[in-house]
């Protein structure tokens, strides 16, 4: 098929957020139509905006846990909705594990009606607080499934588990993303992930929280180097999970200190308890994407957070 007169037509649950949005972008680019699905309970058309009346993308507002029609072909369904940070989790569970689970159903449902390929946006939460360090995808993970966290982790392991048996019971093309830390312009301020916390934080002044003794680590991706990586797995033949994320690795105080540096900010740090089964390392082991995808990232946290400082500027 020639993607100049008959494009591929692709769709992206969770399309307003701030994930979605980005691959929307990015399929829209690669001369795709795409339909956005989105319910907005966390996401926003203010990601979209700049799209209205783009000839080859259409938004439609549903809820994935509920059944999908969509009339016409469809060549490729990227599963992204899902309520993705820790506050809105919480504060959602039921809806975290419906999306996992009803809503990947659904999708993988419509995927395999129209024939198409399907991509699931999993998370580097299936590993939980790892006892391996960094993490390989061959690792099974360390997650407590009745602990405030597991509605997310458990939701994300139930959804890879139902597209693996979609893979091997009807012989679905399908992929398996698990997403690290990423950061970069549309996150919400109230997002309850670090960057935005701690970037809200230093502009408007407010001591920078920390939890525990910060010295947990995280490693950060610039959004753009992570749909790249999204997108080039949607191409490839490769059906189990792969890593995407950054490698690079920084304590929570190492970057609190970065932040308040390129804000010129002169907040200082308060320190909180650690929440219940926060991981105390998060990096990925992302070998497989090198290898498979020919894949890694190309934006240092300098670059990254200083883009992702001037557009929370205009927020704050």
């Amino acid at each position: 098929m020639s993607t100049m007169n008959a494009p591929f037509v692709s769709v992206v649950t969770g399309g307003a957020g701030f994930l979605g949005s980005h691959l929307v972008d990015r399929l829209l680019a690669a001369g795709h139509r795409v339909i956005a699905i989105d319910n907005l309970l966390t996401g926003s058309t203010d990601n979209i905006a700049h799209l209205a009346g783009h000839p080859r993308f259409t938004f439609i507002k549903h809820n994935v846990t509920e059944y999908i029609y969509l009339a016409g072909p469809v060549h490729y369904v990227f599963h992204f909705a899902s309520p993705a940070s820790p506050i809105d989790y919480l504060e959602l569970p039921i809806q975290t594990l419906k999306v996992g689970s009803l809503g990947t159903h659904n999708t993988l449902g419509l995927a395999k009606a129209k024939g198409a390929k399907y991509l699931l946006a999993s998370t580097s939460e299936c590993y939980g607080d790892p006892l391996e360090h960094p993490q390989k995808e061959t690792y099974w993970g360390n997650v407590n499934p009745i602990g405030p966290r597991g509605v997310y982790d458990e939701a994300k392991r139930f959804a890879e588990a139902m597209t693996m048996a979609y893979h091997r019971y009807h012989n679905m093309d399908t992929k398996i993303v698990r997403i690290f830390n990423t950061y970069g312009p549309r996150m919400r301020l109230r997002d309850g992930r670090v960057v935005p916390a701690f970037i809200s934080q230093a502009l408007r002044g407010e001591p920078l929280t920390v939890f525990g003794e910060g010295k947990q680590t995280r490693s950060f991706c610039y959004v753009s180097d992570l749909i790249e990586g999204i997108y080039r797995l949607s191409q490839s033949d490769y059906h189990e999970p792969v890593n995407i994320g950054n490698p690079t690795e920084f304590t929570i105080l190492e970057f609190a200190q970065l932040v308040l540096k390129l804000t010129g900010s002169q907040s200082a740090l308060t320190y909180n308890p650690l929440p219940v089964d926060d991981p105390k390392q998060r990096r990925p082991d992302i070998s497989l994407a090198r290898k498979l995808l020919h894949w890694e990232p190309q934006v240092d946290l300098l670059s990254g957070l200083s883009r992702t400082i001037e557009y929370f500027r205009d927020k704050v």
